[in-house]
């Protein structure tokens, strides 16, 4: 048996001062890999990449078939492994594997190649291993797992659940071992994975840079340490490297034996189910979560705090109901459901009244001196979970009705008057988030992979056949056997069969959804600020927030009010943000209606150059009064013409009310080249919906004769 060394000097992993929560869940993932994997949520800069490089480093050597590509065992081979049979052949020993997965990997790469040409003319399986086999019996890691594309994403986790990849294109499939610790980090601010996806990993923490002086003076320390000597360092650390890979050596060993008795069980079951989390999969990786732990902590029986410890790290990401729940678990509703559902296990070992346990799991903060038995890290206590779940949705105290003002933008009658120039009133509370159209951009893009505008995809329904550009994609089968077929007797073909040449191949054009930039821009003038109304303007733009998504958009938030506009969002994948942005929104004051669409034109400028390929659609929501300065209407109607002439899709939001409305909405949409809708109209339940995409449709005009003539246009194009 021959042996390969890793020269590489990693940062030691019982260097990382701080970050228990993520250094537990990395460690119970080490000893029982079956929990699922572990995503690590936080901001940027705090060592996340560098643990899970540690954690690789304290793994087990692996022994493997020498000369296999697929890390096979020796002692038991993978029977279907594409560079088998292994019959009686010589083993090696290597480090544990930890392979990176990049944001922009091809589906290829992660999965592997077939070559189609190869196995159409020549019938053999030419195969090229993806890094889910590089990966095999070691480490994925996965960095900013939620910019992968969704497909990427379904195919990682589906290989992760099953041990196993396949690849399948038109009728010849490879099968290979694929089984890995999957690591995953992400900071929310940039979006959130969609919750089928969260579910599928196993453990979830949260982490974030420590407030405290002394812990951040001892992270600055060590890293200068390191980076002047990296072997120095690493040796000066290599006691407890060494211990530490002893202990999950150990702990592997004990997990089979550990005992998950009746009472725990119960008490798993009745925290999953008083949690509300979706599933049995919760359930499944707690009881291996509570195994793990008891094994860590050289135990052969689970007990009550492994059980609630196993709760804060599998349930926080498993009960979130929308994008703006907020992470983390009742603690004290958590302690109350453990001790209510604690009882005397049916064979009499299990404790049936145990004491409450602490934040960190036992009276003394874990079991092990450290929290979670790991030894203790100077420089700070353990940073905990949020204490309480977020409300369903993010809410601002009704504020006090302020006094009654005179203001040149006079309210419609029958609706309250607004504060005065210059004055805003306190956030108002949105009203209750509602099901919305789909508003499309027309056309068809090629941007990234979602569910709102026509796009050609890698993913959805066959509409033609082309010339591969670049490297074959999905191969169309029917249109490489036509194009083959005419050269068959040149090519010397007599008999059955059929010679194809790379020449021939023919990939499939399809054409799926797209995500797109939804950019809104919210008027919060003195017009808008009755508090009812804002209430339902505030209510519509957060359900369109969650419709972007759902439908994997990026969103941004511009705000027009007094005598500017700012940019409250920048364009990002968070939808969390712009919910946080919009519940804080002030309104009052003027309408700067013109420098609310310039601002918008000027970010889609820069987010054109950044992304190309991202096509944008304008929200404007706005009841389209303009005032302030010389001509404000005319100069907002140039600024609309300027977005139109750039080809920007547009939606005007139309949110006047009262019994007499002057239409200004409409006329605004008319300049933009877009469409008004009324808020009613927006819900995707209402009657009198007059739009589903965001151009091509006649724009609702003031009057009841036009809205007449927008209805029968629908109508007469519903019929052809």
């Amino acid at each position: 048996m021959t042996t390969t060394q890793n020269p590489t000097r990693q940062y030691p992993f019982t260097a990382v001062v701080g970050m228990d929560d993520m250094r537990l869940g990395l460690l119970l993932n080490a000893i029982s890999p079956a929990i699922g994997g572990v995503l690590v949520r936080g901001e940027k800069g705090t060592a996340k990449s560098t643990m899970v490089r540690g954690l690789a480093e304290l793994m087990p050597a692996v022994d493997v078939v020498s000369g296999c590509r697929f890390a096979c065992a020796p002692g038991a081979p993978d029977p279907a492994c594409p560079d088998g049979p292994h019959a009686a052949a010589d083993a090696e020993q290597r480090p544990t594997r930890m392979v990176e997965l990049p944001v922009g990997a091809s589906e290829d790469r992660l999965v592997g190649a077939l070559d189609i040409e190869r196995a159409l003319s020549e019938g053999v399986k030419a195969f090229e291993p993806g890094l889910l086999a590089d990966a095999h019996r070691g480490v994925l890691y996965v960095d900013e797992v939620n910019l992968l594309h969704d497909h990427l994403v379904d195919l990682l986790l589906d290989a992760a659940a099953m041990g196993a990849s396949y690849v399948e294109r038109e009728g010849v499939s490879v099968r290979h071992a694929a089984r890995f610790l999957l690591v995953g980090t992400m900071n929310p601010e940039e979006g959130e994975l969609r919750p089928q996806l969260l579910d599928r990993f196993g453990l979830t923490v949260e982490v974030a840079a420590s407030r405290d002086p002394e812990q951040r003076v001892a992270v600055v320390r060590r890293r200068l340490a390191y980076d002047d000597d990296p072997a120095g360092f690493a040796a000066r650390w290599a006691d407890e490297e060494r211990q530490l890979r002893e202990r999950i050596a150990l702990a592997r060993e004990l997990l089979p034996q550990v005992r998950l008795g009746d009472a725990a069980l119960r008490q798993i079951a009745a925290t999953c189910a008083a949690f509300e989390v979706d599933g049995m999969r919760a359930d499944i990786v707690m009881a291996r979560t509570a195994t793990a732990l008891a094994a860590w902590d050289g135990r052969t029986e689970v007990l009550p705090e492994d059980v609630r410890q196993a709760a804060l790290l599998a349930l926080p990401h498993r009960r979130r109901r929308n994008p703006f729940d907020a992470p983390g678990l009742d603690e004290d509703k958590l302690d109350q459901v453990l001790e209510e559902s604690g009882g005397q296990d049916p064979d009499g070992d299990d404790d049936p009244d145990p004491e409450p346990e602490g934040p960190d799991g036992g009276p003394d903060g874990g079991p092990g001196g450290g929290p979670g038995g790991l030894p203790p890290q100077d420089g700070g206590p353990r940073e905990q979970p949020a204490d309480a779940p977020g409300p369903e949705l993010p809410r601002q105290p009704e504020p006090e009705r302020p006094a009654r003002a005179e203001d040149p933008e006079r309210e419609p009658a029958g609706e309250p008057a607004a504060s005065g120039p210059g004055r805003e009133q306190a956030a108002v509370s949105a009203t209750e988030p509602f099901r919305t159209r789909r508003l499309d951009v027309p056309g068809l893009g090629e941007g990234a992979d979602g569910r709102r505008s026509r796009a050609r995809t890698a993913h959805g329904r066959t509409t033609g056949a082309r010339r591969p550009q670049g490297a074959l994609g999905k191969l169309h089968l029917a249109a490489t056997v036509q194009a083959a077929a005419p050269h068959q007797w040149a090519r010397g073909r007599r008999g059955p069969g059929l010679v194809v040449r790379r020449d021939d191949l023919r990939e499939a054009v399809r054409e799926g959804r797209e995500g797109n930039l939804v950019l809104f821009v919210v008027d919060a003038s003195g017009s808008m600020a009755a508090r009812k109304r804002m209430g339902a303007v505030k209510g519509a733009v957060l359900s369109l927030l969650l419709d972007a998504y759902q439908r994997r958009d990026k969103i941004g938030m511009i705000t027009f009010r007094g005598s500017g506009a700012e940019l409250a969002l920048p364009p990002t994948s968070s939808v969390e943000a712009g919910a946080a942005r919009l519940a804080q929104l002030p309104t009052g004051g003027r309408t700067p209606l013109s420098e609310g669409l310039l601002r918008a034109h000027e970010v889609l400028r820069v987010e054109r150059m950044r992304d190309p390929s991202r096509r944008p659609l304008l929200v404007v929501v706005t009841d389209g009064r303009a005032t302030g300065g010389p001509d404000p209407l005319g100069r907002a109607h140039r600024a609309a013409g300027l977005l139109a002439g750039g080809g920007v899709a547009s939606v005007v939001v139309d949110c006047e009310a009262g019994p007499v409305r002057l239409g200004l909405a409409g006329e605004l949409a008319r300049e933009l080249g877009g469409t008004a809708v009324t808020l009613d109209e927006l819900r995707a339940d209402s009657v009198s919906a007059l739009v589903r995409t965001v151009q091509g449709r006649p724009v609702r005009g003031g009057s009841s004769a036009g809205r007449g003539r927008d209805h029968d246009h629908v109508n007469r194009e519903k019929a052809a």
